[in-house]
């Protein structure tokens, strides 16, 4: 009974039965990766595209970018399948795929280490305070 408890109390809190959904930024043939914008945002359809794919084009006359949302098996075989053409030269094709929101945009500056130190030390007492909440929890599950 009380790991019936914990189940579902552990099931609330972390609340493991959302759907799946991603936002990636589309786009088709942009120049000068002009499509990492808001309006370019799109919500994937749930349990199916769960990546962000990027293609990137050396065509003559400048880069172009697709972008897309994309489901795992087709952006990973695409990504493969293609990596002998992505040479950075002219007629250059280069396919990646991510799985974090907005991925396929435009890389992000790494923040300075402080900033780092500092929203560690943030997560910090949310994390004791789960831990204070279920210690107790764990511990009637071992007393009888």
């Amino acid at each position: 009974m009380r790991l019936l408890v914990f189940a579902t109390l552990f099931g609330v809190f972390f609340d493991a039965g959302d759907a799946l959904q991603i936002q990636c930024y589309q786009c088709e043939e942009m120049k000068h990766n002009d499509c990492s914008t808001p309006e370019y945002i799109v919500n994937c359809t749930v349990n199916v595209q769960d990546m962000c794919q990027k293609e990137v084009l050396v065509k003559p006359d400048g880069i172009h970018y697709r972008k897309s949302c994309a489901s795992s098996g087709a952006c990973l075989i695409a990504s493969s399948g293609y990596q002998q053409f992505c040479t950075g030269r002219l007629n250059s094709v280069c396919i990646s795929c991510c799985n974090t929101p907005l991925c396929n945009g435009p890389r992000r500056k790494r923040p300075p280490p402080s900033a780092a130190t500092s929203s560690l030390q943030t997560s910090s007492p949310l994390l004791l305070l789960l831990l204070i909440f279920f210690l107790p929890l764990l511990t009637l599950l071992h007393v009888t």
